[in-house]
């Protein structure tokens, strides 16, 4: 794989920032995995939980989010360090908020899911 062209402009930055960053990298990451993991779970351990098609729409769904934080998280830390290399500003998300509402929301269906099903 060639070496992203943003790599080649601006400074190096401090390595403890390009290590921070790739820390939070990292933990977008095993969020996707959770999501996945979560999909794969509520798939093969939690048949009862609610009809097939409810079921399944959850699962490709939940695998979806994972999938797309996924390639967020890659999207990120290489604006993250692009901006660092060219000392501006670091650029704002709304995939923090937006991964907030989804959990949030997922974790309220499947309270309701949990509860109907008993």
């Amino acid at each position: 794989m060639r070496e992203p062209a943003w790599r080649k402009t601006g400074k190096t930055p401090d390595y403890r920032f390009s290590l921070a960053n790739e820390r939070t990298f990292l933990a977008w990451i095993r969020t996707s995995l959770a999501l996945l993991a979560g999909a794969v779970a509520i798939d093969q351990l939690a048949p009862n939980i609610a009809p097939q098609p409810v079921r399944i729409v959850l699962c490709v769904v939940l695998s979806m989010i994972g999938a797309g934080l996924a390639t967020l998280a890659y999207r990120r830390w290489a604006q993250m360090e692009a901006a660092m290399r060219n000392e501006q500003a670091l650029p704002f998300s709304r995939v923090m908020l937006l991964m907030t509402i989804v959990v949030a929301v997922a974790a309220f269906t499947f309270a309701v899911l949990i509860l109907v099903a008993r």
